[in-house]
């Protein structure tokens, strides 16, 4: 969630209106469990996904609602049938989504919740919230640090500390009782972004498996048939980007992971001619030995060093012996998880695309 909290942030900033809508408990099986969420913008455009389909066409309506009136809200859906087909959802179920009306007041609260992740600290960010459809004035929010430390205006008793550091341990949402409410409590760490380049079938493979091991993943290619809700159900984010520009949208910073798996050597090379000076934790190209040989060898041409060039995974992956796009998923995922957790070299593996 590191671009929608830096997207709150940048829009409090200018003065802006939104609202925040978080899935804040859902029952059935889904994709977008509790904890997903999007923020809505005053024209109608918004950051993230709680699902598609009518829950989102719905959340979408309400928020201008919740904007001009600056009361939070509860909705509640029961989605079955067709209503779960137009999802993300496979089975089903209950799902409870609350509407907060960003403020300008909390401009502090997000600005310390990005320099905690941005020092790789952990919290768990909590708000109020009535147990009521219409919640009278603004939400409450605070922060409360691994250390116990609490920062905003809720006051937050013992037992409330001791459920916060749970979440922390677990790095999983919690709504609890509070007051005459209810009390979201939502972890926040330094969660890692994974940009993958290109929607093509070893792709399709790589997202879902990144997702389940923690990785906020977004998806990009310039072809709209393939960057799409239909063939990435569970990626944070699609963008239907030409190549030549991706530099000019994606943000980066230390717990940044870059994998390039175009469907071919020049788009894969536009790419990474981009990245390469880009801060960052990881960058991977597919492709054979000859292939990165060649494209390195332009890139020095070009004024690229060799320390750049060797930052590079490529041929991207740990070698097990994968073959199917399947296997070389899992290859690349692999890679991701050993670098994220210990940052040792990989070995080399080649796999002609």
């Amino acid at each position: 969630m590191n671009r929608l909290y830096k997207e709150i942030l940048k829009l409090l900033a200018q003065g802006g209106k939104a609202v925040l809508a978080t899935v804040i408990q859902q029952s059935g099986s889904a994709p977008r469990k509790g904890g997903a969420q999007m923020m809505i913008r005053e024209d109608g455009s918004f950051v993230g996904s709680i699902g598609g389909g009518r829950l989102e066409a719905d959340v979408l309506s309400e928020a201008r609602t919740v904007m001009a009136a600056g009361k939070g809200r509860v909705l509640d859906f029961h989605l079955t049938g067709t209503e779960v087909a137009e999802t993300e959802m496979i089975c089903g179920g209950d799902v409870e989504v609350f509407l907060d009306p960003l403020s300008s007041e909390q401009m502090d609260l997000y600005a310390e919740l990005i320099e905690l992740q941005k020092r790789g600290d952990e919290a768990v960010l909590a708000s109020m919230i009535s147990e009521g459809p219409i919640q009278e004035g603004m939400v409450q929010k605070g922060l409360i640090s691994a250390e116990g430390e609490s920062f905003g205006p809720l006051a937050l008793d013992h037992k409330i500390q001791q459920s916060a550091q749970e979440v922390i341990k677990e790095r999983k949402v919690r709504l609890i009782p509070y007051d005459k409410g209810r009390l979201y409590l939502e972890p926040i760490y330094a969660e890692p972004t994974l940009y993958i380049f290109g929607a093509g079938h070893i792709s399709r493979y790589i997202a879902p498996v990144a997702t389940m091991v923690g990785f906020q993943v977004i998806v990009i290619d310039d072809r709209p048939e393939f960057a799409s809700r239909e063939h990435f159900p569970q990626s944070d984010e699609i963008w239907v980007e030409e190549f030549e520009r991706i530099g000019e949208k994606i943000e980066t910073d230390e717990q940044t992971y870059m994998v390039i798996v175009t469907r071919g050597h020049m788009h894969d090379y536009t790419v990474l001619k981009q990245v390469l000076p880009m801060e960052c934790r990881y960058i991977g190209m597919i492709g054979s030995i000859r292939k990165r040989n060649m494209i390195y060898k332009k890139l020095l041409e070009e004024g690229h060093s060799q320390e750049e060039l060797d930052r590079i995974h490529a041929p991207i992956g740990l070698a097990i012996n994968a073959e199917t796009p399947e296997e070389i998923a899992v290859s690349i995922v692999a890679e991701l998880i050993r670098v994220r957790g210990e940052g040792r070299p990989a070995h080399e593996k080649e796999w002609e695309v």
